[in-house]
């Protein structure tokens, strides 16, 4: 079963620990504003694309609401990889979004 969490409650985790946030909206969403240090990876390109993760780190995964996260997810833990999806996504971001 695949782990998550609360957007809310990451922003917490955010500020005591080195978290990889992967952002999974397409580029042009991830322009307009994404988690402080989150990286853009869009979901329709991560069959091509996961292998530049590492399989030793473990990764929050986000997009704007949680269904696109859900499906990165689910790929992503089907290849071996430990991943939590963000539920609420950047829609529920209470901080302020870098640009």
């Amino acid at each position: 079963m695949i782990k998550e969490i609360h957007v809310s409650d990451l922003a917490g985790k955010l500020l005591k620990d080195d978290l990889n946030v992967i952002d999974v909206r397409e580029a042009d969403e991830y322009q307009t504003g994404h988690l402080p240090g989150a990286l853009n990876l869009p979901l329709s390109q991560l069959a091509n694309r996961y292998r530049e993760l590492d399989k030793k780190d473990c990764y929050h995964i986000i997009c704007q609401k949680g269904g696109r996260s859900a499906q990165a997810c689910a790929f992503l833990d089907s290849k071996g990889y430990t991943v939590t999806n963000v539920a609420g996504g950047t829609k529920a971001w209470s901080d302020r979004l870098e640009m």
